[in-house]
This record gives structure tokens, sequence and C-alpha cells, in this order.
């Protein structure tokens, strides 16, 4: 007889009223030991199936180091291992583990009683009262270490819409401001962070922002952002393990940041010479060329141009235009900017050209914006198509916008083209795509079809 197999993917997942619950049967070699024997249940507390395996998993490893545990004698057992068995019986039994010093310190004589209560009225081993009363101190877990822990489970469900090129940038941030607190104050144990370690950041962070001799490295922006992210994982981690932090170290420590000055666009005169005719293009290669020209006329951003693919690209409509939104494909997912940057673009003038000739996108620079906007602007300065030192291939959304302001557009219509918050209640579709085409080929500039 077939059975009808379940998808791998959805393994001990059922769904009651909507809700993802957890349910595996407890393995018959530690059925004696497991107070939970048949099954191991309970709610995972969502209605989102991606979000629902994320957690299935993490309960599944939990369970994996809880039955092995129970099969250890004490002598193998290591510190961590006895506290993450504790940690996993406790929950297991519907507590979250408090050591014994918590539990005191909590001053709740009712959760006292709540777990007295329930090992009077459950079959329990001596273990399981152990966990429920915070016999096994929390050990120290190293900065380094709980990065680790921050990344695979506090945050790991945030960054399931993450590409893998999205979750490495995001990670690469997060793991200097590690990098640089282990470096000047050493791998030391959360609970042993001072505040003058914090400073140790802040005053690296400030010779090289303000330093009282030579011209500064950096910019306040790179020093918050480090110190941003430890404020952030110091928090994360011990809200993660259920532990109320009095002061956290970071806090109150960053840096002035001056009006940010925004890139000069590129007049509209230069790009009709130096970019829409002759050959100062010819050089670069045929996607990045094409990523570039679909700027000049669509102002979107790079990353949301090398990142579209066919389904998102219509050319065979009345109003041919490219979709910019999230990518939910969950072998393949991207996140994009911010809720407001998810649109529709009508292809005018020489993007329409370009979308005709790649119908498919840019393949060569799918999930590779950064290695297409570093080929980019090393051509252009190389080749001299650039106005000044201050300018760079980015000023092209910004011309885009200042041609529809000059070309006397609705407000709505330019923020919603470039992806801006509009600050105001939106109502309707913002216009009738037809018009919004129309509206944009007031502005579009001439072209030589061969530069395509």
């Amino acid at each position: 007889m077939v059975r009808t197999k379940q998808l791998d993917s959805d393994r001990h997942l059922i769904s009651r009223r909507g809700i993802y619950h957890y349910k595996r049967r407890v393995p018959a070699v530690v059925a004696e030991l497991d107070t939970r024997f048949p099954f191991a249940r309970v709610s995972l507390k969502t209605s989102d199936i991606e979000v629902a395996r994320v957690r299935r998993d993490a309960l599944d490893n939990q369970n994996h180091a809880y039955w092995a545990s129970l099969l250890l004698q004490d002598a193998d057992a290591t510190t961590e291992t006895l506290f993450e068995t504790a940690v996993a019986q406790a929950d297991a039994c519907g507590f979250k583990y408090l050591t014994a010093n918590e539990l005191v310190s909590t001053q709740d004589l009712y959760e006292v009683l709540r777990r007295v209560q329930w090992l009077n009225t459950h079959r329990h081993t001596p273990r399981i009262a152990q966990a429920l009363f915070g016999f096994f101190d929390r050990p120290d877990v190293s900065v380094t270490a709980a990065f680790k822990i921050y990344t695979d489970e506090i945050v790991h469900d945030e960054l399931r819409g993450k590409s893998d090129s999205q979750k490495q940038s995001w990670k690469k941030v997060k793991q200097r401001a590690v990098n640089n607190f282990v470096e000047i104050a050493g791998d030391k144990a959360m609970p042993d962070i001072t505040r003058a370690d914090a400073l140790k950041v802040y005053n690296l962070w400030l010779d090289r922002i303000a330093p009282k001799k030579g011209r500064p490295t950096h910019k306040p922006t790179s020093g918050n952002r480090d110190l941003g992210n430890l404020r952030g994982l110091y928090e994360s981690y011990h809200k993660h393990l259920g532990i109320e932090i009095k002061q956290n170290p970071f806090d109150g420590l960053g840096f002035a940041e001056k009006t940010k000055r925004s890139r000069p666009p590129i007049p509209t005169q230069w790009i009709k010479d130096k970019m829409l005719a002759g050959d100062g293009l010819k050089g670069l290669n045929t996607e990045a060329r094409g990523v570039l020209l679909a700027m000049i006329e669509t102002g979107a951003r790079p990353s949301e141009l090398c990142n579209l693919t066919k389904t998102e690209i219509f050319l065979d409509v009345d109003v041919p235009y490219i979709r910019i939104e999230p990518r939910e494909d969950h072998d393949n997912p991207r996140e994009i900017k911010t809720e407001s940057s998810v649109r529709s673009v009508p292809l005018v003038g020489v993007a329409l050209a370009v979308f005709r000739a790649h119908p498919n996108g840019f393949p060569r620079y799918v999930d590779k914006e950064n290695s297409l906007t570093t080929a980019i602007n090393k051509y252009l300065r190389d080749n001299g198509l650039l106005p000044s030192t201050k300018h760079t291939f980015y000023s092209l959304r910004h011309s885009f916008e200042d041609r529809m302001k000059e070309g006397g557009l609705d407000e709505e219509l330019r923020r919603g083209l470039m992806g801006h918050n509009i600050q105001r209640p939106k109502y309707g579709s913002g216009g009738a795509f037809a018009w919004q085409r129309d509206e944009l080929a007031k502005i579009v500039l001439p072209f030589d079809p061969a530069i395509v």
C-alpha cells in the first residue's frame, strides 16, 4: 500500500484552527524518562507556515539534545549540556528555566508554588525537579558564542525573507562590531561586560571620527552602527534567556550625526551628451549598461533593477512596466528596502528599449548589486563619464527625481515612482497607469537606439 507522504519540510507540523502545532512521537528508548510520552506537543503560536517551520526546527534541535542527555551519565555531561538539558526539560513542562537565584529574586511566591504543584501532580525524575528549581547555573557564554546564538536562534526567523547575499551583508556589519569588541576588550562572558568595556568601543570610534590630531578616517554613522549592534546583541541575548537586565552597558553611547548630504544629481544635458549618445558606454558589458540606462528613465535603485526577473517585467501589455516587490520564493527569497518601495513603474524611452532587449532581466547581476555598482562606478570614473568626484552611478536616481520636479509631475506620483513614503493617507491606485506613463513621457530624454 502506498502511503500518502507528508512533505518532509512539514514534518511534525499539524494545524488546529489555523494555528500550527508541533507534534512528535517520543522515541521508545527514552519513553520511561520523558514525561511527555507518547508525544511531545507544543503550540507554535503562528499561522504562517514559514515561521512554523523555523520554530519546528528549533524544537527538533532542542528535543534531540534533551533525549541524548537523558541517555548520558552525569559524569559524561558537560556543564553546558546539563544546563541546556535543564532548559529543555523546564520548557517541556511548560515553565521558563530560572536559576535558583533568579527564582528567588523574582519574589514571586505564586511561581514557586506553581512549580511545586506541578511536581506533586506529574510523574517526574529528580532531574526534572532540578530543572524546575534552577539547580544548574547559567554557563558563561562569550560574546562570540552569544553572537552565534543571536544569528542561529534569536533572529533566525527574521532572516528568512533575505537572499543569501542580503544575509551575508546583514551579518557582516554585525560581525564587525563583535570583532571590534573582542579585539579591544577580549571575548568576555556576556554577564561580565561592563560600562568600561563599552567605553573602550566608544573611544575606539571617537579616535576615528574626531581624532585630536589628523583627519577623521570614519563617519559617525559607522561608530553608531557598531555601538547600536552591540547594544542590540546584549539586550536580545538576555531577553532570549528571560533575564531582566538593569542597565545595558552600551546605552547612551553614540555620536552626533550631521544632516546627511545627498548625492548631487547628474545634469540632464550631461546625461544626454555622455550617456544617451556616442560610444561612451560601449566598453561596459551589456547587462551593466542596461541597468544604467534603465535607471535614467525609471529612477529605480540598482538593487531593484538588477534583481528583476521575467516575472516582474511586463512588455506585452498596453502600458509596459516593471514591478518592484519582495521575492517570496522559499528557495531564493529577497527583501526590498521598505514597504513603500513596492511599486510598479511604467517604461518609457530608453528604459523600454532596455527591457525589450533584456526581457529576462540581468541574470549576471542577480543578488550581486554590490559587484554591479562597483563595476559601473569604476567604468564611469575611468572614462570621465561623471561630472565630478562627488557624483556616482546612483546620482542618476536623483537626476530622475529632479527631472520629474522640473517637469511639473504631481508630488504623490513622484514619491510613488521613487519608492518613497507618501506623507499622508494614500487613496486609490495612484492614478491610472496610462496617465502615469503619459506623465513620464513629458520628461523622456532622446537617445540613440544603438547604445542599448
